[in-house]
């Protein structure tokens, strides 16, 4: 029997949905095309009607003119630094309290589970004049007495750059509704072999949510990479804590007109080149996580 004879009648390809996943991705790398085509133009040829996307001539020098504008090894650091505590952070108080809240049975673990939820109802910056005022009041710290007066508190160090965000109520219900799904046949059994809460959480649940664990890990550190509000924020106390969004932004301030906005693509481009190896490297990882989790 022929293949075609084979095959149940009236099936037929959905060549209209693959053309429009074909059409969406196309229009989704236009802008990251533009970027990267953008930061090889020359002076003034940005802007000019009508629009080209190709560059007259493929020239380095916006890279250069960025790196020397820039202080990019202060920026990196302050970045990757920021970045690093923030994803460590996340993940283990995620992974945490998404185990107590989900197979641990204590008095108001619903009420904390719902309050939790509840963080996620508000806009991040709607917070961040209390955390700046707490920061500036921290007792003992940047010349504050114990009573948090006198100094700019921890607005001038580094862990104002991370402390509004060590703790993710999004994390933790990603953590909690993955192992809600994890047998409790499973953490009985070891139980009856004697192991403890935390040896259940190290050795059981915590390797089977590492897919879930890597999809929170990247959407942490493109989020923290990003963070552009609070940065800002805290730079204007002390400008030696501005990351690589606050300093390509401050790069119009000080750049010709002309030069501006190529400038300011190469040192994005820059920006992106450490979330874009992430993302390589843990790509299989994430997009399993995405389909056990059911984000969409």
């Amino acid at each position: 029997m022929s293949r075609s004879a084979r095959r149940r009648p009236g099936r037929r390809r959905p060549w209209g949905s693959y053309a429009v996943v074909v059409a969406g991705a196309a229009l989704t790398l236009v802008p990251f095309l533009d970027m990267l085509l953008t930061s090889f133009k020359g002076p003034g040829e940005y802007g000019k009607l009508p629009y080209r996307f190709l560059p007259q001539a493929f020239d380095l020098s916006n890279y250069r003119a960025a790196m020397e504008q820039l202080d990019l090894p202060l920026l990196f650091r302050n970045s990757v630094i920021a970045t690093a505590v923030i994803t460590g952070s996340i993940l283990v108080t995620s992974a945490l309290a998404g185990y107590a809240l989900a197979k641990l049975r204590f008095p108001g673990r619903e009420v904390i589970f719902r309050l939790v939820l509840s963080t996620m109802m508000f806009p991040p910056f709607l917070f961040f004049i209390p955390h700046f005022l707490i920061l500036v009041h921290w007792p003992g710290a940047g010349g504050n007495d114990l009573l948090g007066r006198g100094g700019a508190g921890l607005t001038v160090s580094l862990a104002a750059l991370v402390m509004p965000f060590l703790v993710s109520g999004f994390g933790i219900f990603l953590m909690r509704q993955f192992m809600v799904s994890i047998p409790d046949e499973l953490l009985e059994a070891a139980r009856i072999d004697g192991a403890g809460e935390f040896a259940l959480w190290w050795r059981i649940v915590l390797p089977q949510t590492k897919p879930v664990a890597v999809t929170l890990a990247l959407l942490t550190f493109v989020n923290a990479w990003n963070e552009y509000i609070w940065a800002l924020l805290i730079s204007t106390a002390n400008p030696r804590l501005m990351t690589l969004p606050v300093g390509i932004q401050m790069l119009q301030s000080y750049l010709d007109p002309d030069r501006m906005v190529p400038v300011m693509m190469a040192g994005l481009v820059l920006s992106i080149l450490p979330v874009l190896l992430l993302f390589l490297l843990l790509q299989k990882h994430y997009l399993r996580g995405v389909m056990l989790s059911g984000l969409k």
